[in-house]
């Protein structure tokens, strides 16, 4: 499951590159819970909660329905 959330992750890297930040993948749980490290401009970006709801947890959970949530860990 790692290798599809990272493949997820990558088709959507490029927009959050292109406004100076990133997302890393730190761990898939069993349950489909899955945690990202914001990083670069995402990091510190008051917008950074609805880029993880409405643009990383949705496009995870299009492409990999087994996702339950999507956690941001400092």
């Amino acid at each position: 499951m790692k290798d599809k959330v990272e493949q997820a992750l990558n088709s959507i890297r490029a927009y959050l590159q292109a406004d100076g930040g990133d997302v890393e993948l730190v761990e898939v749980s069993d349950d489909g819970v899955v945690s990202v490290r914001l990083t670069g401009a995402c990091g510190g970006c008051p917008m950074s909660k609805m880029t993880l709801q409405m643009g990383i947890e949705r496009t995870l959970k299009e492409k990999i329905p087994s996702i339950k949530r999507v956690i941001a860990v400092a």
